[in-house]
Protein backbone atom coordinates (compact mmCIF):
# COMPACT_ATOMS: atom_id res chain seq x y z
CA UNK A 1 0.00 0.00 0.00
CA UNK A 2 1.54 3.25 -0.95
CA UNK A 3 2.02 5.68 2.08
CA UNK A 4 2.01 9.74 1.82
CA UNK A 5 4.54 11.84 3.32
CA UNK A 6 3.93 15.04 4.87
CA UNK A 7 5.14 16.78 1.81
CA UNK A 8 4.56 14.45 -0.58
CA UNK A 9 4.29 10.81 -0.99
CA UNK A 10 6.18 7.87 -1.30
CA UNK A 11 5.08 4.55 -2.73
CA UNK A 12 6.32 0.92 -1.40
CA UNK A 13 7.55 -0.90 -3.56
CA UNK A 14 9.19 1.28 -5.73
CA UNK A 15 8.24 1.27 -9.07
CA UNK A 16 10.73 0.99 -12.58
CA UNK A 17 11.25 4.76 -12.40
CA UNK A 18 13.07 4.43 -8.97
CA UNK A 19 16.30 4.64 -10.75
CA UNK A 20 15.90 7.60 -12.84
CA UNK A 21 15.37 9.49 -9.31
CA UNK A 22 19.21 11.40 -10.17
CA UNK A 23 18.20 12.31 -13.78
CA UNK A 24 14.85 14.28 -12.45
CA UNK A 25 17.36 15.99 -9.27
CA UNK A 26 16.72 19.32 -10.67
CA UNK A 27 13.37 20.00 -11.69
CA UNK A 28 11.13 21.72 -9.13
CA UNK A 29 10.62 19.57 -6.25
CA UNK A 30 8.59 21.13 -2.96
CA UNK A 31 8.28 17.77 -1.65
CA UNK A 32 10.30 15.79 1.21
CA UNK A 33 10.29 12.11 1.56
CA UNK A 34 10.32 9.77 4.49
CA UNK A 35 13.92 8.43 5.71
CA UNK A 36 13.98 5.27 3.56
CA UNK A 37 15.34 4.55 0.13
CA UNK A 38 12.38 2.62 -0.48
CA UNK A 39 10.16 5.67 0.13
CA UNK A 40 11.01 7.83 -3.24
CA UNK A 41 10.68 11.73 -3.19
CA UNK A 42 7.29 12.83 -5.08
CA UNK A 43 6.29 16.15 -6.27
CA UNK A 44 2.99 18.05 -5.30
CA UNK A 45 1.77 21.03 -6.58
CA UNK A 46 -1.82 22.46 -5.71
CA UNK A 47 -4.63 23.69 -8.43
CA UNK A 48 -7.30 25.68 -6.74
CA UNK A 49 -8.56 29.36 -6.43
CA UNK A 50 -9.58 28.45 -3.11
CA UNK A 51 -8.08 30.33 -0.44
CA UNK A 52 -8.85 27.97 2.28
CA UNK A 53 -6.98 25.21 -0.23
CA UNK A 54 -4.29 27.17 -0.44
CA UNK A 55 -3.82 27.93 3.24
CA UNK A 56 -4.19 24.30 3.94
CA UNK A 57 -1.89 23.29 1.51
CA UNK A 58 0.97 25.83 2.80
CA UNK A 59 0.33 24.98 6.56
CA UNK A 60 0.79 21.29 5.40
CA UNK A 61 4.42 22.20 3.49
CA UNK A 62 3.18 22.80 0.28
CA UNK A 63 3.98 25.49 -1.58
CA UNK A 64 3.55 25.39 -4.89
CA UNK A 65 0.53 26.73 -7.28
CA UNK A 66 -0.88 26.80 -10.36
CA UNK A 67 -2.80 29.83 -11.26
CA UNK A 68 -4.87 30.53 -14.38
CA UNK A 69 -4.48 34.06 -13.21
CA UNK A 70 -1.88 36.37 -12.88
CA UNK A 71 -3.51 38.77 -10.05
CA UNK A 72 -4.50 35.86 -8.10
CA UNK A 73 -1.29 34.51 -7.92
CA UNK A 74 0.23 37.84 -6.74
CA UNK A 75 -2.51 38.58 -4.20
CA UNK A 76 -1.62 34.95 -2.55
CA UNK A 77 2.02 35.48 -2.79
CA UNK A 78 1.35 38.62 -0.42
CA UNK A 79 -0.10 36.90 2.20
CA UNK A 80 2.23 33.56 1.85
CA UNK A 81 5.79 32.48 0.63
CA UNK A 82 4.72 30.36 -2.03
CA UNK A 83 5.89 29.17 -5.68
CA UNK A 84 3.48 30.54 -8.21
CA UNK A 85 3.43 28.74 -11.70
CA UNK A 86 1.08 30.33 -14.47
CA UNK A 87 -0.86 28.06 -16.22
CA UNK A 88 -1.13 29.46 -20.52
CA UNK A 89 -2.85 26.66 -22.64
CA UNK A 90 -0.93 24.10 -22.63
CA UNK A 91 1.92 25.41 -20.79
CA UNK A 92 3.06 26.58 -17.38
CA UNK A 93 5.28 29.16 -16.78
CA UNK A 94 6.91 30.88 -13.69
CA UNK A 95 7.28 34.52 -12.73
CA UNK A 96 10.06 35.11 -14.62
CA UNK A 97 8.20 33.74 -17.97
CA UNK A 98 10.45 30.31 -18.38
CA UNK A 99 8.81 27.79 -19.45
CA UNK A 100 9.37 25.08 -17.03
CA UNK A 101 6.20 22.51 -18.08
CA UNK A 102 4.23 21.10 -20.86
CA UNK A 103 0.99 19.51 -20.58
CA UNK A 104 -0.11 16.96 -22.33
CA UNK A 105 -4.38 15.96 -22.88
CA UNK A 106 -5.01 12.48 -22.24
CA UNK A 107 -8.34 10.69 -22.96
CA UNK A 108 -7.33 6.80 -24.29
CA UNK A 109 -4.42 4.54 -24.17
CA UNK A 110 -3.78 5.68 -27.82
CA UNK A 111 -3.60 9.15 -26.99
CA UNK A 112 -0.83 8.11 -24.21
CA UNK A 113 1.32 5.99 -26.91
CA UNK A 114 1.48 9.19 -28.88
CA UNK A 115 3.15 10.71 -25.99
CA UNK A 116 7.17 11.31 -27.00
CA UNK A 117 8.40 12.78 -23.62
CA UNK A 118 12.40 13.09 -24.96
CA UNK A 119 10.82 15.39 -27.27
CA UNK A 120 9.80 17.65 -24.77
CA UNK A 121 12.54 20.63 -24.02
CA UNK A 122 11.65 20.72 -21.00
CA UNK A 123 11.90 19.11 -17.48
CA UNK A 124 8.27 18.69 -16.26
CA UNK A 125 5.68 16.84 -17.96
CA UNK A 126 2.10 17.24 -16.71
CA UNK A 127 -0.86 14.98 -18.39
CA UNK A 128 -3.83 15.53 -17.47
CA UNK A 129 -6.17 12.78 -17.56
CA UNK A 130 -9.39 13.81 -19.90
CA UNK A 131 -12.24 11.77 -18.79
CA UNK A 132 -11.11 9.91 -16.09
CA UNK A 133 -7.35 8.22 -15.60
CA UNK A 134 -9.12 4.77 -14.90
CA UNK A 135 -9.43 4.14 -18.37
CA UNK A 136 -5.83 4.02 -18.99
CA UNK A 137 -3.98 1.05 -17.44
CA UNK A 138 -1.15 1.40 -14.72
CA UNK A 139 0.84 -0.23 -16.50
CA UNK A 140 0.58 1.64 -19.70
CA UNK A 141 1.28 5.17 -17.67
CA UNK A 142 4.20 3.32 -16.40
CA UNK A 143 5.68 2.10 -19.80
CA UNK A 144 5.14 5.39 -21.63
CA UNK A 145 7.28 7.23 -19.58
CA UNK A 146 10.04 4.35 -18.40
CA UNK A 147 13.46 6.03 -19.37
CA UNK A 148 11.76 9.77 -19.18
CA UNK A 149 14.60 12.31 -18.47
CA UNK A 150 12.30 14.76 -17.33
CA UNK A 151 9.74 14.89 -13.76
CA UNK A 152 6.27 13.37 -14.98
CA UNK A 153 3.38 14.63 -13.22
CA UNK A 154 -0.59 13.34 -13.58
CA UNK A 155 -3.25 16.24 -12.49
CA UNK A 156 -5.70 14.46 -10.01
CA UNK A 157 -8.96 16.05 -8.71
CA UNK A 158 -9.03 14.27 -5.62
CA UNK A 159 -7.11 12.79 -2.21
CA UNK A 160 -8.20 9.42 -3.42
CA UNK A 161 -7.06 9.47 -6.97
CA UNK A 162 -3.44 11.29 -5.93
CA UNK A 163 -2.60 8.10 -4.06
CA UNK A 164 -3.55 5.75 -6.80
CA UNK A 165 -1.73 7.73 -9.48
CA UNK A 166 1.46 8.05 -7.85
CA UNK A 167 2.62 4.66 -9.05
CA UNK A 168 5.28 4.92 -11.60
CA UNK A 169 4.71 9.09 -11.57
CA UNK A 170 6.74 11.42 -9.93
CA UNK A 171 4.06 13.79 -8.39
CA UNK A 172 0.77 14.70 -9.32
CA UNK A 173 -0.74 18.32 -9.65
CA UNK A 174 -4.28 18.30 -7.14
CA UNK A 175 -6.29 20.28 -8.71
CA UNK A 176 -8.92 20.59 -5.66
CA UNK A 177 -11.81 23.41 -4.62
CA UNK A 178 -11.72 21.59 -1.22
CA UNK A 179 -9.83 21.84 1.42
CA UNK A 180 -10.31 18.16 2.93
CA UNK A 181 -8.32 16.61 0.07
CA UNK A 182 -5.72 18.28 1.29
CA UNK A 183 -6.15 16.96 4.93
CA UNK A 184 -6.91 13.67 4.11
CA UNK A 185 -3.67 13.41 1.50
CA UNK A 186 -1.67 15.05 4.61
CA UNK A 187 -2.99 12.91 7.01
CA UNK A 188 -1.83 9.53 4.94
CA UNK A 189 2.07 10.88 6.17
CA UNK A 190 3.29 8.12 8.23
CA UNK A 191 6.46 5.84 8.43
CA UNK A 192 6.79 2.28 9.42
CA UNK A 193 8.72 1.89 13.09
CA UNK A 194 10.07 -1.21 14.16
CA UNK A 195 9.44 -2.43 17.59
CA UNK A 196 12.67 -3.53 19.62
CA UNK A 197 13.87 -5.17 22.66
CA UNK A 198 16.66 -3.12 24.50
CA UNK A 199 19.60 -5.49 25.20
CA UNK A 200 21.94 -3.42 26.82
CA UNK A 201 22.75 -0.19 28.94
CA UNK A 202 25.67 0.82 29.98
CA UNK A 203 27.13 3.74 31.77
CA UNK A 204 30.21 5.40 29.82
CA UNK A 205 32.41 8.42 30.30
CA UNK A 206 31.87 11.90 29.14
CA UNK A 207 30.71 13.06 25.57
CA UNK A 208 29.63 15.98 23.96
CA UNK A 209 26.21 15.80 23.55
CA UNK A 210 23.38 18.06 21.01
CA UNK A 211 20.48 19.50 22.37
CA UNK A 212 17.90 20.32 19.29
CA UNK A 213 16.01 23.16 20.02
CA UNK A 214 13.03 23.63 17.22
CA UNK A 215 10.91 26.45 15.97
CA UNK A 216 7.93 24.22 17.01
CA UNK A 217 6.32 23.02 19.92
CA UNK A 218 6.20 18.79 20.05
CA UNK A 219 3.69 16.62 21.55
CA UNK A 220 3.63 13.55 23.87
CA UNK A 221 4.92 11.13 21.83
CA UNK A 222 6.72 13.04 19.30
CA UNK A 223 10.62 13.21 19.40
CA UNK A 224 13.51 12.88 16.32
CA UNK A 225 15.04 9.34 14.61
CA UNK A 226 18.29 9.43 15.66
CA UNK A 227 21.02 6.52 16.15
CA UNK A 228 24.84 5.63 15.94
CA UNK A 229 24.05 3.41 12.76
CA UNK A 230 21.60 4.95 9.72
CA UNK A 231 20.74 1.51 9.44
CA UNK A 232 18.72 1.60 12.80
CA UNK A 233 17.63 4.38 14.39
CA UNK A 234 15.84 5.38 17.86
CA UNK A 235 12.74 7.34 18.39
CA UNK A 236 14.20 9.85 21.28
CA UNK A 237 11.57 11.92 23.04
CA UNK A 238 10.99 15.89 23.03
CA UNK A 239 11.55 17.30 26.75
CA UNK A 240 7.81 18.37 26.54
CA UNK A 241 6.70 15.84 29.89
CA UNK A 242 7.47 17.43 33.25
CA UNK A 243 10.06 16.26 35.43
CA UNK A 244 10.93 16.66 39.46
CA UNK A 245 14.22 18.15 37.86
CA UNK A 246 13.22 20.76 34.78
CA UNK A 247 9.92 22.63 33.99
CA UNK A 248 8.47 21.23 30.33
CA UNK A 249 10.55 22.47 27.13
CA UNK A 250 8.22 21.08 24.18
CA UNK A 251 10.83 22.54 21.52
CA UNK A 252 14.01 20.78 22.37
CA UNK A 253 14.66 17.32 22.22
CA UNK A 254 18.46 16.14 23.88
CA UNK A 255 19.88 13.94 21.28
CA UNK A 256 22.89 12.76 21.57
CA UNK A 257 26.35 13.01 20.82
CA UNK A 258 28.09 14.82 17.99
CA UNK A 259 28.78 11.68 15.99
CA UNK A 260 25.06 10.49 15.80
CA UNK A 261 23.01 10.35 12.82
CA UNK A 262 20.06 12.38 12.97
CA UNK A 263 16.88 12.03 10.21
CA UNK A 264 16.67 15.30 7.87
CA UNK A 265 14.17 15.59 4.85
CA UNK A 266 14.55 14.05 1.42
CA UNK A 267 15.63 10.51 2.57
CA UNK A 268 19.01 11.76 4.19
CA UNK A 269 20.68 11.57 7.43
CA UNK A 270 22.80 14.67 8.99
CA UNK A 271 25.03 14.19 11.85
CA UNK A 272 23.59 16.22 14.82
CA UNK A 273 27.30 18.22 15.21
CA UNK A 274 26.33 19.34 11.44
CA UNK A 275 22.56 21.03 12.51
CA UNK A 276 22.27 24.75 12.37
CA UNK A 277 19.53 27.22 12.96
CA UNK A 278 17.15 27.04 9.25
CA UNK A 279 18.06 23.47 9.05
CA UNK A 280 15.27 20.99 8.94
CA UNK A 281 14.61 17.77 10.99
CA UNK A 282 11.99 15.41 10.59
CA UNK A 283 9.64 14.99 13.44
CA UNK A 284 8.01 11.75 14.10
CA UNK A 285 5.47 10.25 16.13
CA UNK A 286 4.62 7.17 18.54
CA UNK A 287 2.57 6.04 15.26
CA UNK A 288 5.01 7.06 11.99
CA UNK A 289 2.97 10.54 11.63
CA UNK A 290 5.83 12.85 11.23
CA UNK A 291 6.24 16.69 9.93
CA UNK A 292 9.05 18.76 9.12
CA UNK A 293 10.56 21.46 11.40
CA UNK A 294 13.14 24.48 11.68
CA UNK A 295 15.85 23.90 14.10
CA UNK A 296 15.91 27.67 15.92
CA UNK A 297 19.52 26.44 18.16
CA UNK A 298 22.16 23.91 18.69
CA UNK A 299 23.38 23.03 21.81
CA UNK A 300 26.91 20.98 22.51
CA UNK A 301 27.93 20.55 25.88
CA UNK A 302 29.83 18.14 27.66
CA UNK A 303 28.07 15.54 29.31
CA UNK A 304 27.88 12.23 31.00
CA UNK A 305 26.72 8.86 28.27
CA UNK A 306 24.65 5.86 28.63
CA UNK A 307 24.88 3.75 25.50
CA UNK A 308 21.65 1.51 24.77
CA UNK A 309 21.73 -1.31 22.75
CA UNK A 310 18.45 -3.00 21.14
CA UNK A 311 17.39 -5.99 18.90
CA UNK A 312 14.70 -5.17 16.61
CA UNK A 313 11.98 -8.22 17.63
CA UNK A 314 12.13 -11.05 15.62
CA UNK A 315 15.25 -10.20 13.79
CA UNK A 316 18.85 -10.21 14.41
CA UNK A 317 20.30 -6.43 13.56
CA UNK A 318 21.22 -4.90 17.05
CA UNK A 319 20.88 -0.54 16.80
CA UNK A 320 22.83 1.59 19.12
CA UNK A 321 22.82 5.16 20.38
CA UNK A 322 24.84 6.97 23.25
CA UNK A 323 22.08 9.53 25.04
CA UNK A 324 22.91 11.70 28.24
CA UNK A 325 22.78 10.28 31.26
CA UNK A 326 19.80 12.63 32.34
CA UNK A 327 15.73 11.80 33.99
CA UNK A 328 14.84 14.22 30.80
CA UNK A 329 15.97 12.19 28.45
CA UNK A 330 14.09 9.36 26.87
CA UNK A 331 12.71 6.94 24.01
CA UNK A 332 9.71 6.42 23.11
CA UNK A 333 8.20 2.94 23.31
CA UNK A 334 5.12 1.31 21.23
CA UNK A 335 1.87 2.47 21.54
CA UNK A 336 0.61 -0.30 23.26
CA UNK A 337 4.03 -1.59 24.66
CA UNK A 338 4.42 -3.39 27.86
CA UNK A 339 5.35 -0.53 30.17
CA UNK A 340 2.07 1.20 29.19
CA UNK A 341 3.87 4.43 28.86
CA UNK A 342 4.81 6.91 26.27
CA UNK A 343 8.37 7.09 26.64
CA UNK A 344 11.06 5.77 29.13
CA UNK A 345 13.74 8.01 30.70
CA UNK A 346 17.09 6.64 29.63
CA UNK A 347 17.77 6.46 34.14
CA UNK A 348 14.81 3.62 34.34
CA UNK A 349 15.61 1.93 31.41
CA UNK A 350 16.47 -1.84 31.76
CA UNK A 351 17.26 -4.85 29.60
CA UNK A 352 13.92 -6.31 28.15
CA UNK A 353 12.46 -3.08 27.82
CA UNK A 354 10.74 -2.24 23.99
CA UNK A 355 11.20 0.89 22.19
CA UNK A 356 10.79 2.29 19.34
CA UNK A 357 13.39 2.08 15.76
CA UNK A 358 13.36 2.81 12.46
CA UNK A 359 14.44 0.63 10.71
CA UNK A 360 16.82 1.43 6.97
CA UNK A 361 19.69 1.07 4.74
CA UNK A 362 22.82 1.27 6.25
CA UNK A 363 25.72 2.94 3.61
CA UNK A 364 25.46 6.57 3.34
CA UNK A 365 27.55 9.03 2.22
CA UNK A 366 27.02 12.67 2.70
CA UNK A 367 23.71 11.78 4.23
CA UNK A 368 22.34 9.72 1.07
CA UNK A 369 21.82 6.54 1.50
CA UNK A 370 24.40 4.32 -1.27
CA UNK A 371 24.66 0.84 -2.89
CA UNK A 372 27.77 -0.15 -1.33
CA UNK A 373 29.36 -2.57 0.77
CA UNK A 374 30.08 -1.10 4.50
CA UNK A 375 30.16 -2.71 7.87
CA UNK A 376 29.21 -0.32 11.29
CA UNK A 377 30.09 -1.29 14.71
Amino acid sequence: MAVFSSLGFARVPPSPRTALSSACSHSIKMCASSASPSESKKTVWVWTTNRQVMTAAVERGWSTFLFGSKDLGKDWSSTARINPLFIDGLEIFDEKKQKIAVISEVSSPGELELIQPDNVEVENIVIDFRGGWQVIPAENIVAAFQGCRGTVLAVSTNSTEAQALEQGLDGVILKVEDMDDIIKLKAKSQLMLTKATVSKVEVVGMGDRVCVDLCSMMRPGEGLLVGSYARGMFLVHSECLETNYIASRPFRVNAGPVHAYVAVPGGRTSYLSELQSGREVIVVDQNGLWRTAIVGRVKIESRPLILVEAKENGGDDTNSIFLQNAETVALITPEKGSSGRTAIPVTSLKVGDEVLVRKQGGARHTGIEIQEFIVEK
